[in-house]
Order: structure tokens, then C-alpha cells, then sequence
């Protein structure tokens, strides 16, 4: 997507977004005054942070395996795992808004669809330490670094999948009774999105919490959004911007919310 057309999509999206005096919901109140907005600060920002600094330093070169927007091609190329960290990974804000999300929840499985350097992986992590972690990543040599890092940090709960999404995702989640959390951040077109998501269905429940990854980032992504909104499983959508979450309690009523963020 050109930026013309998604600084159109983030003027849209100011212009129909809520502040708390909009939000009817007692839950989505809730959730966006004691989470999204919280402002108070974790000791776990820093040494995710920290991680973070260190690959942005770090002028090593990867050959970078690529499985393709949703196809089994793979491509290949060098990039410095400085370029990586600086293109691939959430930024702060929303790699914090993934810690509290976790921290408030307290999930006891969750699903990582894109590991790149495990740094938005570290952060969910961090923030729910008896949790069990399976986050996949279709590079080895990047997957491999990852690794690394979930060391440096001491993680040992993160489980680290290897392979295309299209093989591994069906295969673990045979292995797991629930999914209590996914962050969907492998692929950016509409129908490996939609696969995904359907697929993470089969093991979703009442409470589960997902979160979408770069919702405007395309045409596509829009009418994946746009179609996740309308599945008849999903009850309640938060939008962001960047993010979208998605909610499943059938106690409350259908709603979709814009909010500021």
C-alpha cells in the first residue's frame, strides 16, 4: 500500500476513533482505560529494550529465508540484522501494549504466527513467565537468532517452531487442549490471514484473546478485517490502527470499536 493511502486510512481512523466517553461497554471500558492507556512501567520494558538495542547495533549479515506472501517459493537475500530489527519488529509502543494485554489476561498458551528476532516475542513472554509460548518462524538462520536471544533473556518457556506456517500451525495446535492468546503477525494477505485465523478457531474459546497484526496494511489486510469483524464466532473487535483485537464473549453484545490510541 502507498503512504498517500494509508496517512488516508490513519486520518479515517482519528477522525472515527473514541476516547473513554464513547465506550458503552463495560468490558472495553475497562480494558482501554487499566490497559491500553495504562502509562506506569514494567522492569520487563527495559530489558526487552535492551535486546532490542543490541540487534539494532549489530551489523552481522543473514541470508534471509523468505517463504513468499503466502506460497511455498522460497526467496532469498542478505540483510543486516540491524535492517531486521528496525523493519520487522513492533515498535515499543505495541510490543507494550502486547506485555500488559498478556499481564492482564494471563494466558496460559499462547500462539506467535512470526518470530523474526523474537523481540515482540520476548515481550509476551516477559509478561506471563508460566505461560507456554509457541511462536513460528519460516527462516532458519533467523529462527536460529531468536533462539539466541530467548537465552540472553532467559525464556524458557518459548517453544520455537520452524517451517512454513501452512504445515506447522495445524500440526502444533493438535498438540495444545486451548488457545487462550494469538498474536497474528506471518503473513499480509487475505487468504493465508484468513486460513490462519480459522485454523487458531478450532482451539479458541470464551475468553480468548486475538490480536491482528497491520490491519491496513493492504487492500487485502482491510477486507481480512473487515471479514474477521463479520465472522459469526467473533463478538466483539478492538481497532487500533496498527492492531486489532478480537474478542469471543458470547455474554455480551456484538460490538465493534475504533478506538484512539
Amino acid at each position: 500500500m502507498s503512504s498517500v493511502q494509508l496517512a488516508a486510512d490513519y486520518l479515517l481512523y482519528r477522525l472515527r476513533s473514541f476516547k473513554l466517553h464513547g465506550i458503552h461497554s463495560p468490558f472495553v471500558f475497562d480494558l482501554y482505560r487499566n490497559v491500553l492507556l495504562h502509562t506506569g512501567h514494567f522492569p520487563a520494558y527495559d530489558r526487552v529494550e535492551s535486546l532490542r538495542e543490541k540487534m539494532l547495533q549489530d551489523d552481522r549479515k543473514l541470508q534471509v529465508t523468505d517463504l513468499g506472501a503466502g506460497s511455498k517459493n522460497l526467496k532469498q537475500w542478505q540483510r543486516a540484522v540491524k535492517e531486521i530489527a528496525r523493519t520487522s519488529a513492533k515498535p515499543p509502543k505495541y510490543g507494550q501494549l502486547l506485555f500488559r494485554l498478556v499481564n492482564s489476561f494471563q494466558p496460559e498458551t499462547i500462539f506467535e504466527l512470526g518470530t523474526s528476532l523474537g523481540i515482540t516475542t520476548s515481550y509476551l513472554a516477559e509478561a506471563r513467565t508460566q505461560a507456554s509460548i509457541h511462536t513460528f518462524e519460516g527462516c532458519p538462520v533467523t529462527a536460529k537468532l531468536a533462539r539466541e536471544n530467548f537465552k540472553r533473556l532467559g525464556l524458557k518457556q518459548v517453544q520455537l517452531i520452524e517451517g512454513d506456517l501452512d504445515d506447522t500451525l495445524e500440526r502444533q495446535l493438535l498438540k495444545i487442549v486451548k488457545l487462550d492468546f494469538a498474536f497474528f503477525d506471518g503473513n499480509h494477505r487475505y487468504t493465508p490471514t484468513m486460513q490462519y485465523f480459522e485454523t487458531c478457531l478450532t482451539k479458541h474459546h470464551e475468553y480468548s484473546v486475538f490480536v491482528m497484526d497491520d490491519i491496513y496494511w493492504s487492500g487485502e489486510m482491510k477486507q481480512a478485517w473487515k471479514d474477521i469483524k463479520a465472522h459469526p464466532q467473533v463478538m466483539q473487535t478492538v481497532d487500533l490502527f496498527f492492531v486489532g483485537l478480537v474478542f469471543f464473549r458470547t455474554t455480551q453484545p456484538k460490538e465493534h470499536f475504533i478506538l484512539s490510541f
